[in-house]
């Protein structure tokens, strides 16, 4: 079967089009928001010592989270990540936002922190665990001859 050298031609030029067309996509940044990223707008209307904790919540919203030791502070997170093909996320803007009130639940203060990766050592240490130690021959040669006798 003998084909055509410009049907080939017409044909490898197709593919190539349609593969380069279909890698297009794949250069595009997906774009995500995670959590709550408030506006400008919404933040200036919340005024440490004037707004209350009802005014927080209509203005701003449910809180991303409370403070596990103090409710009375309330955190608004949020994050918007960007990633290209293979390569991880990339953070591209982060905010916290921190709500303080008093005992009558008025704002005391309103923090906005922009870029708030905290820089938290790691420990390497190891957490001991009690027990026997046992080597990989006992392991494996362990359960030899404990078997049930039948009955």
């Amino acid at each position: 079967m003998v084909i055509n050298k410009k049907y080939h031609k017409s044909l490898l030029l197709s593919a190539s089009l349609v593969l380069g067309l279909a890698l297009i996509p794949a250069c595009t940044p997906m774009k995500a928001t995670h959590g709550n990223l408030l506006e400008a707008d919404r933040t200036s209307q919340i005024i440490a010592g004037t707004s209350t904790r009802d005014d927080v919540f209509r203005t701003l919203g449910s809180p991303t989270t409370v403070s596990p030791f103090d409710n009375n502070v309330w955190y608004y997170m949020g994050q918007k990540t960007e990633k290209r093909g293979i390569f991880d996320k990339e953070v591209v803007d982060e905010t916290i936002v921190v709500v303080k009130f008093d005992d009558n639940n008025i704002v005391t203060a309103f923090d906005t922190m922009n870029d708030a990766r905290l820089d938290v050592p790691i420990k390497g240490d190891k957490t001991p665990t009690y027990g026997n130690e046992v080597t990989i021959m006992q392991q494996m040669l362990g359960n030899l001859g404990k078997f049930n006798p039948p009955e």
